[in-house]
């Protein structure tokens, strides 16, 4: 049905929309999250007795890094999304085969949004940096909204296409 594929391509352009505005918002105002990295990176308002400290990152320069390179993941994850929309797009009247190719930039976008929110913020943030400790400073749940929405999409994005009627 023509129709799931609109869904598909409303689905990855929306996702990818939402990324490049997460990127955007840490460019252009850079402080508000980089204090956000600073302090799970600097474990300063974990549990204080915590012998996970040792983890700890105190180098401002190290913060600056691990920003940037959130930053620019949260934006590539946004230009594969919008790329994946923009292929499915172009392919939309297509034979299944081809509509089903077509989905290789938002698939990756998936991958990469996952690898961010889940593996970077859950599982590096949450968990080697104590970040589930923080009663400030915790982003798990935002994380956990977000790749839980880009797994559903990449769930019914993988769904087989039928060739239309």
């Amino acid at each position: 049905m023509l129709i799931t594929r609109y869904a598909k391509i409303t689905m990855c352009f929306a996702l990818g929309a939402v990324c490049l505005l997460i990127a955007f918002n840490n460019v252009t105002d850079y402080g508000t999250n980089y204090v956000f990295v600073q302090h799970v990176l600097s474990m300063d308002s974990t549990l204080p007795d915590s012998t996970l400290k040792y983890r700890a990152i105190s180098n401002p320069v190290l913060w600056e890094v691990a920003y940037a390179a959130i930053i620019t993941a949260e934006a590539l994850t946004g230009v594969l999304f919008v790329s994946g929309a923009a292929a499915l797009w172009r392919a939309r009247r297509a034979p299944a085969e081809e509509f089903n190719r077509a989905k290789g930039y938002a698939i990756a976008g998936a991958t990469l949004a996952f690898l961010v929110w889940f593996f970077g913020f859950m599982g590096i943030g949450g968990e080697w940096f104590a970040m589930w400790g923080s009663q400030t400073w915790n982003g798990q749940q935002a994380a956990f909204r977000f790749y839980m929405t880009m797994l559903a999409v990449l769930v019914f994005l993988n769904q087989p296409d039928a060739d239309l009627e």
